[in-house]
């Protein structure tokens, strides 16, 4: 008979797959036993945004207990935001010589964790690759089963461990400069334009540029190599973010100072532009076209995020085509 930890575990799995299909987590194959060298290597922390600042310091406080080496905490959503910042964050953790992935997730019914090996690329976790999970309702009885059964297995050997969570560190997502205006050397040079990997929206994005995009473009393999890309003439390509507008202008680079809870952006529901404002919280998507070689990216010249991908796509190329005065 399976333990009711087993059950519970693998229930809420089921349930965090079915809500975000896009996760890394959805790659794991779920294990109740901790990953060897867990508590001798490095370890970053992913963690919901809905977090409260005594939660974290109380969990690393008993990471600190259990021998788990956390160097910095990010927010999940930031992190798995898009292609380019998980690939920018991705590089960071190994500059740090980062061995573990710990995701920290509440809802209503409690607090989980999870944890794997971090491969050192953006994937993050193979396809199928071991990761130990475990969920409580409170944070204190989940570190101590974290720390009954990480003892049961392996020798502590991180003792310089941080006293406070490091929720502070900034990474850099954008490789080059950002430019709040579009790139106007798209009217003679070539954009590669990466499918979605799914069938139904990738048809939705054919007919869309077929039909609004007048300029030279190709839609390419969504894991296309950008050096191959190059090499067959391709300078730009459309990339895109989503996640909570806040967390889409922090990596994008946009000013936060003024603490907005909502955002106007600029929108062509049919074709006629139109301001419409959203909770900073709410998930949104945000294109942008990025320079393959110096790694720019040119965002536009006015927020123009949305809560559906395709009013994205076509708020950013309808903006574009305005501004640089194109049918």
């Amino acid at each position: 008979m399976l333990s009711q930890r087993r059950i519970y575990t693998a229930l809420f799995l089921l349930i965090n797959i079915a809500a975000s299909a896009q996760s890394p987590l959805a790659r794991l194959s779920l294990t109740e036993t901790p990953p060897e060298n867990l508590l001798s290597k490095r370890t970053v922390v992913l963690y919901d945004y809905t977090f409260k600042g005594e939660e974290l310091a109380e969990i690393q406080r008993s990471f600190q207990r259990i021998g788990i080496d956390a160097i910095a905490y990010f927010q999940i959503d930031v992190v798995l935001a898009g292609k380019d910042i998980t690939s920018a964050f991705a590089e960071y953790f190994d500059s740090r010589q980062v061995s573990f992935l710990v995701f920290l997730q509440k809802s209503e019914s409690g607090y989980q964790f999870t944890v794997s090996a971090f491969n050192q690329s953006p994937e993050l976790f193979p396809n199928g690759q071991a990761g130990w999970q475990l969920k409580n309702k409170k944070i204190s009885d989940l570190m101590t089963n974290i720390w009954q059964d990480a003892w049961r297995s392996q020798k502590k050997a991180n003792y310089l461990i941080n006293d406070l969570p490091e929720t502070d560190i900034v990474v850099d997502a954008i490789r080059g400069s950002r430019q709040e205006f579009y790139a106007v050397d798209l009217k003679v040079d070539n954009l590669a334009v990466p499918k979605f990997g799914d069938e139904a929206m990738d048809k939705e994005l054919d007919e869309f540029l077929l039909a609004n995009y007048p300029l030279k473009y190709k839609i390419v393999d969504a894991n296309s190599n950008e050096q191959e890309l190059r090499n067959k003439g391709f300078l730009y390509v459309l990339c895109f973010v989503h996640t909570r507008g806040t967390a889409a202008k922090e990596v994008l680079g946009y000013d936060l100072s003024k603490g907005e809870k909502s955002y106007a952006s600029i929108t062509f529901p049919e074709g006629q532009l139109k301001l419409k404002i959203m909770r900073s919280e709410e998930p949104v998507y945000k294109f942008y076209f990025r320079h393959i070689d110096n790694g720019n990216i040119f965002l536009g010249t006015k927020w123009d995020a949305d809560t559906k991908w395709l009013d994205a796509l076509r708020n950013h190329i309808i903006g574009f085509k305005q501004e640089l005065k194109i049918n």
